[in-house]
């Protein structure tokens, strides 16, 4: 299997709670020693608790930055539901001459939760486009690993999603009208923990077109209650001459509380009649695959016009 490795740095490496003021919290006065640091990891709301493996089971004195936190017995120092105000640089020491034992450099976040998957065949039948999300936001470096597989047994299609931006990728070579899903495999990594979601699908099932682009709205010459209406495929769409798309049409007057939506319609352009005179209107295209697969596409960008006024 080929494996894809996506990188969303979402934290620093360590965070130091330091406002530049000797004795803060954060600051010990040694920035070669802070570099040593060791890197620990915590789940914020929880018990975290940084050991002095030097103490040798006997009690340590513990410090943050320069504030002497006191003396605590083994394991180590326990920071009780733990929140963002405790990261920082931690340093356990010998309780009477001082000598320093370990330091660590305190990082918290959350595990991964299961990643919220979509996909949709934006660019059919050329690729399959995915993205996802992690609710609550892990707060830590996360990577991810996205892959897809298709068939069953000795014929299973195995591949990468390619990374398209740090949580969202695109695969293609793909196979049309198959009864066989294709299943799309993200999983999350960061130090504390990993979480995977499968997402299966029929690839005609998530045909979503983008909007529709390059919407005008023109007055006809001669004619005060009509409105010309035209638009171009979305750019994304390769082949509308072989995978032609049908359009919805939605619009309302200017100040008016009503809004109507009519089609769907198989040609780029359409006469909107009974337009009340004098009036603007604003108007938005949705596009869907003319066979009826998958989902009409978000309401394009909105374009205004008012009929002819005779002069």
């Amino acid at each position: 299997m080929k494996w894809l490795w996506v990188v969303a740095f979402v934290a620093p490496t360590c965070t130091v709670p330091y406002n530049g003021t000797a004795g803060s919290p954060g600051d010990n006065g040694d920035n070669g020693d802070r570099g040593r640091c060791a890197l620990q990891h915590g789940t914020l709301g929880t018990l975290v608790l940084l050991r002095c493996p030097a103490a040798a089971g006997g009690p340590a004195e513990w410090r943050w930055g320069r504030t002497v936190l006191g003396t605590y017995p083994a394991p180590g120092l326990a920071l009780p539901n733990a929140s963002l105000a405790h990261e920082g640089h931690y340093s356990c020491h010998h309780p009477g001459t001082g000598e320093t034992w370990a330091t660590v450099c305190l990082q918290l976040g959350y595990p991964p939760a299961l990643p919220a998957v979509e996909c949709w065949a934006i660019s059919y039948p050329q690729a399959v486009n995915c993205s996802w999300v992690l609710a609550p936001e892990p707060l830590l470096e996360t990577h991810f690993v996205a892959t897809y597989r298709h068939g069953v047994g000795g014929a299973t299609e195995m591949g990468e999603c390619v990374r398209t931006g740090p949580q969202s990728c695109s695969f293609g070579d793909l196979q049309m009208f198959s009864l066989t899903p294709y299943v799309v495999n993200v999983t999350a990594m960061n130090p504390l923990g990993s979480a995977s979601r499968l997402l299966p699908f029929l690839l005609e099932n998530i045909i979503k077109p983008d909007p529709p682009e390059d919407l005008r709205v023109s007055p006809i010459p001669g004619e005060t209650k009509k409105l010309l209406v035209e638009w171009s495929p979305p750019g994304s769409w390769p082949f509308p001459q072989y995978f032609p798309l049908k359009y919805r049409i939605r619009y309302a007057q200017e100040g008016g509380s009503v809004t109507k939506t009519i089609g769907p319609y198989e040609q780029t352009s359409y006469t909107l009649t009974g337009v009340p005179p004098r009036t603007l209107h604003h108007i938005q295209v949705a596009a869907k695959d003319f066979t009826d697969s998958g989902e009409f596409s978000a309401w394009s960008l909105p374009a205004s016009g008012m009929p002819w006024v005779e002069p």
